[in-house]
């Protein structure tokens, strides 16, 4: 049963199956909908709504949790971006409505170049999304574009990777009969794309996400306030006056220009910054600590510790504590589907990038426990398991990837092994990287075959294909200006350099697309998986929580960090939880890879502080 919900004239919202669109199954006020989403969610619908944000926090803040949905706005990026889709929409489906441009990373698909790597679904699948359509075991090879050019199987690096927060828009009211007809405009797409098994568990997985996302943010972060004053007094001192900085970063302000001989420079301006450092005959391009380090000057160690402190201060001061920490618990907005890769992204409160020495403030509610997993070097397995690279897969099998490459004789030392990896999947070329490269070429020919083909499809200006469909941006028009330019018959030398740099940058680019997008599939089938395995557990007792009415006394998601999660349960589940979070670890790679023989293993600890499952 899948029942679409939007908005009705007056104000009012009209729940429809499309089944039999013509007669509504109610319309009825805004402060109705928590009641008959509750009535009807005994039927185990798939939920059909314009963006997950928009409809779900109102049910969970009146305690109704939903077991499905599919999310029009994240649905639509992907079938709009995916090269897996090109050739239905060139036979003439509908253009995408309007109030779909909110979408985050809405990719284009002008000359794309269609690559679909392989991918095993299994009918675990139905058990987890309740999907039909996996009933089997799919594997399909690479295919080649229409061109002729060599296959390629790879995808794109995550161009803002742990940059700048996204915007987070929402898709507005949207009228119930736009909901359906998108709904099925999409269907159509899936049903005639190249993979529409694969195709559909991706939007089932992504839509699921979004469900978590909304959830993450309803339930919180358990978060200790009095904690993490301690470690802000601890690195900054005392709690400085408005507008003042802490006593200890004017200290530190003080000993940089008394070495740099320059009592008036602002450190907290890049340009001013860097204009001293010049000045004192310390020559940089930048202010990054990896170049200052490189440095021999009294002015460098202070700043070093100047700008950590200043991130700490503006990232997770006492500015943030009051806006971001209420009722004890941390409620960031998280952006699923918010990077090209399918990452997630946040529109606030810095979720993805929190340091280590505030995690100690992430704290069990009396009564409860922290199950923290981590997936060991999860996008290292997932390109063994994109490439069907048995050799690769072998090193990680049992044990510490990179210690097992070690043990093979493709290199000598686990930082070596870790180095040449990130390498190969981010395309370096220089320094350890560019020479521990080639090894891994020679151990493991599969896998870098894949992620060099994805570098050569992206330094032509293609598309490349994550391993269930989500495709990588094509190049914007000033790439393609720049191509351009450099064909032309009075090119010039500048001219064909900048073409190189620029395409060469394109192909960094997509040779990590298809390994990072993947993993992302990964970890939202696990969590998935995990949220539907959780919501099958009996509640442990009557415990007081600051969870909301919708999780209390029940084990629930509350973090998502790329391949990390954590789950607040009740203490006396907390062992039961984490027998879960390994098993649909293991799950979910079977559920992509089929039988291929890759492990996802997880390092995973059951703590009362996010601090003590470190290390």
């Amino acid at each position: 049963m899948r029942i679409a919900i939007g908005t009705a004239p007056r104000g009012r919202v009209a729940l429809v199956d499309l089944a039999d669109p013509s007669q509504p199954l109610a319309v009825l006020g805004p402060a109705g909908l928590p009641a008959a989403v509750a009535e009807l969610e005994r039927q185990r619908p798939r939920w059909v709504w314009s963006d997950a944000r928009r409809w779900y926090p109102a049910l969970l803040a009146a305690g109704v949790r939903v077991e499905r949905c599919h999310d029009l706005l994240l649905g639509g990026a992907i079938v709009e971006g995916s090269a897996d889709v090109v050739a239905a929409r060139a036979a003439g489906a509908e253009p995408r409505p309007r109030w779909l441009s909110a979408a985050p990373n809405l990719a284009g698909v002008d000359g794309a170049i269609a690559v679909a790597p392989s991918v095993a679904a299994s009918a675990r699948a139905t058990a987890l999304f309740d999907l039909d359509e996996f009933d089997e075991v799919h594997d399909e090879s690479f295919s080649v574009d229409a061109a002729g050019s060599a296959p390629a199987s790879a995808g794109s690096a995550d161009a803002s990777e742990g940059a700048a927060e996204a915007s987070g828009a929402l898709a507005g009211d949207v009228p119930v009969d736009a909901v359906v007809v998108e709904y099925l405009r999409q269907m159509r797409l899936v049903e005639t794309s190249a993979r529409p098994r694969a195709m559909q568990l991706l939007l089932a997985a992504e839509s699921a996400g979004a469900l978590i996302g909304v959830e993450l943010r309803s339930a919180g972060l358990p978060w200790d306030r009095v904690v993490h004053e301690s470690v802000l007094e601890r690195e900054l001192g005392a709690k400085p006056k408005h507008g003042w900085k802490p006593a200890r970063m004017e200290a530190l302000a003080l000993e940089v220009r008394t070495a740099l001989e320059q009592p008036t420079v602002n450190l907290d301006s890049q340009v001013e910054l860097l204009r001293a450092l010049r000045r004192a005959g310390i020559q940089v391009a930048s202010t990054g600590k990896w170049e200052l380090r490189e440095h021999d000057h009294p002015a460098i160690e202070p700043l070093l510790a100047y700008k950590r402190l200043a991130r700490l201060l503006s990232a997770n001061g006492w500015s943030w504590l009051d806006e971001w920490i209420v009722d004890g618990r941390f409620r960031p907005d998280y952006v699923p589907g918010g990077t090209a890769t399918g990452r997630w992204a946040t529109s606030g409160g810095g979720a993805l990038q929190l340091p280590k020495n505030v995690r100690a403030a992430v704290v069990a509610d009396p009564g409860w426990k922290l199950v923290v997993a981590d997936a060991a070097q999860l996008e290292p397995r997932v390109l063994a398991g994109l490439a069907r690279d048995e050799a690769l897969a072998g090193a990680a099998r049992g044990t510490d990837l990179y210690r097992g490459i070690v043990d093979a004789g493709v290199v000598e030392t686990r930082d070596q092994a870790k180095v040449a990896i990130l390498g190969a999947m981010y395309g370096a070329t220089t320094g350890d990287s560019g020479r521990l490269v080639p090894r891994l070429a020679r151990a493991y020919p599969r896998a870098m075959a894949l992620v060099d083909r994805a570098a050569a499809v992206g330094e032509r200006g293609g598309q490349v294909t994550t391993n269930l469909g989500r495709s990588s941006p094509v190049p914007p028009a000033s790439w393609r200006e720049t191509q351009a330019r450099a064909s032309d018959p009075d090119a010039t030398a500048v001219d064909e350099r900048r073409a190189r740099s620029a395409a060469r940058e394109w192909g960094r680019f997509t040779r990590n697309f298809v390994v990072q997008g993947s993993a992302a599939e990964w970890a939202l089938c696990w969590m998935a998986a995990l949220r539907t395995r959780l919501s099958t557990l009996a509640p442990s007792s009557t415990l007081a929580a600051r969870s909301g009415r919708a999780f209390e006394a029940v084990p629930h998601l509350v973090y998502f960090l790329h391949d990390e999660i954590i789950v607040h349960t009740p203490a006396d589940r907390a062992d039961e939880v984490a027998a879960a979070v390994a098993e649909c670890a293991a799950d979910s790679g079977r559920l992509l890879f089929g039988d291929f023989p890759v492990d996802f293993p997880l390092d995973l600890a059951v703590v009362d502080s996010y601090a003590m499952a470190e290390g």
